[in-house]
């Protein structure tokens, strides 16, 4: 009888504790702080777990709560589309940003161009006509807004303008990115006319900056990146006064060196082993000037990844592992010719190949008097001779594809009938897409793999209890764990669900 008692006593206390840790309506945060770390896969966090100070990665760690098996749960895995569907918790299918490159309705489209904006705080055009004018549901900022009656403020900073521009949504204050030809962080008249006093201020100390001026437009090679994005975030913390009025404010911090560095240099050596050291310096950097500004305990942190990345192939080859390259530039040559051969296309019928996808040229294909089905069939066959090729799928026939149900859910997911293409492949485990842009000493992502979809998941600050859990979860729960916890609505196109966090 005594066990028995105790036994319920114990459960009682867990329940009560897990309830007050869970927020109550009335209660908020001053602050959100979302950071994206691009290309971090999630075993970097035990890899430099010894080597990383107390105050950065391992203050999430060690005093927050870790999903230590959070997923991608679509494809393809790239940084536009891991930036809007962590901010969305929705996939490409609703959001509408299938990659950093595709195509709408057969025009190359950049994720973030809009030409109708024009840059503010440099003449680059080229850099600055940019706005979230091609994503399509709302984000965790967009409801905040919403819900606060605009009263809340929302900024997003980077080094790459998808990287700021996504996360922060429609209704952003502001999304600043790095100009690398004029050295200084800028937006688009899609936020402002005229850059604010504390950023010109911030612009006028990177133009005086010494290590900025030696490596110029190569900066995304360097840790440097890091800390000057870290400086804009604290800028921006400080000039916004965030956390500091009477709604709850938000700032959504991502890190791209990590990216550049790793499609250069892979995923081991000096290189990246510097870069997540420094990174781990600038987080304690922002953790001390969030205490500061906003007060420890005051704030609600989330990081992630938008992508992991696979080992360099010549590597893993060199370590008589399963590893090589699916040469897309070749492939698309070879494609227009096999299907000319059999179909009789005088001209070509492949738009490209990004990330995994085959793109036809609709318009073409019927100018040619061409059937657009027999037109896939015979590129799938093509496709299907190729070596080191695991699955060739008709997008629109992707349900009923002989492929394992969750590789069918990922490749639906991250299906948009406008945007996506017409056919995806998966490579066999260790391939990776290589093209003229690639690196040899490099690596990239974009596939299911865990390599590529296992990224890290960690909450801290307000509210948050320590822990960890292994059970899977997906980027997609991101957005409304956070909505829930701040009891406002989901996005638009939400699909994920609400965390629990329990010890």
């Amino acid at each position: 009888m005594k066990k028995v008692l105790f036994f319920w006593v114990a459960v009682c206390s867990m329940l009560t504790a897990s309830a007050q840790q869970r927020p109550q309506f009335g209660e908020k945060p001053k602050l959100v702080v979302g950071i994206v770390v691009d290309q971090m896969r999630w075993d970097y966090l035990s890899r430099y777990y010894n080597k990383f100070g107390e105050d950065g990665f391992r203050r999430l760690i060690d005093q927050g709560y870790s999903f230590d098996n959070c997923l991608i749960n679509y494809l393809p895995t790239v940084t536009a589309i891991g930036h809007t569907s962590a901010y969305t918790g929705t996939t490409p299918a609703f959001h509408g940003i299938c990659g950093n490159n595709f195509f709408i309705d057969g025009k190359d489209t950049y994720c973030c161009s809009d030409k109708t904006v024009q840059p503010v705080g440099s003449d680059n055009q080229k850099a600055g006509c940019m706005s979230p004018v091609n994503l399509l549901s709302t984000t965790i900022g967009d409801q905040l807004r919403l819900h606060t009656d605009f009263k809340a403020k929302v900024i997003g900073v980077s080094y790459k303008d998808r990287a700021s521009i996504l996360p922060a949504g429609h209704s952003g204050n502001a999304a600043y990115w790095l100009d690398t030809k004029n050295r200084q962080f800028i937006t688009s008249t899609y936020y402002m006319q005229e850059l604010p006093q504390w950023a010109k201020a911030y612009n006028k100390q990177l133009a005086k900056n010494k290590e900025f001026e030696k490596v110029g437009k190569d900066v995304g090679l360097y840790p440097l990146t890091g800390h000057i994005t870290t400086d804009m975030a604290i800028a921006a913390l400080k000039g916004e006064r965030l956390g500091q009025g009477e709604e709850t404010d938000m700032l959504c911090v991502s890190y791209s060196q990590t990216d550049v560095i790793g499609h250069k240099w892979g995923t081991r050596g000096d290189h990246t082993d510097e870069v997540y050291l420094e990174l781990d310096k600038d987080l304690t950097r922002l953790f001390a000037a969030l205490d500061e500004q906003v007060g420890r305990g005051n704030y609600l942190v989330f990081l992630t990844a938008d992508h992991g990345a696979a080992h360099n192939n010549q590597f893993m080859q060199d370590n008589k592992l399963h590893a090589g390259k699916w040469a897309s530039d070749n492939v698309k040559k070879e494609l227009e010719q096999y299907i000319a051969s059999k179909l009789g296309a005088a001209k070509p019928v492949v738009l490209g190949i990004y990330d995994y996808r085959i793109f036809l040229d609709h318009q073409g294909i019927a100018e040619q008097g061409l059937e657009l089905q027999r037109v896939k069939d015979v590129a799938i066959e093509y496709l299907r001779q190729s070596p080191n090729l695991s699955f060739v799928v008709d997008y629109e026939k992707a349900a009923m594809a002989p492929v394992s149900q969750f590789l069918r859910e990922r490749m639906i997911n991250g299906y948009n009938f406008h945007r996506s293409g017409d056919i995806i492949v998966c490579v066999e485990p260790g391939y990776y897409e290589y093209g003229s842009w690639s690196s040899p000493t490099g690596t990239t992502h974009g596939e299911w793999n865990p390599y590529d979809a296992h990224i890290p998941l960690l909450f801290y600050g307000w509210k948050v209890p320590h822990g960890a859990s292994p059970r899977e979860v997906h980027i997609t729960d991101i957005a409304p764990t956070v909505c829930a916890w701040l009891h406002i609505q989901q996005p638009n196109a939400c699909i994920g669900e609400a965390l629990q966090f329990s010890k």
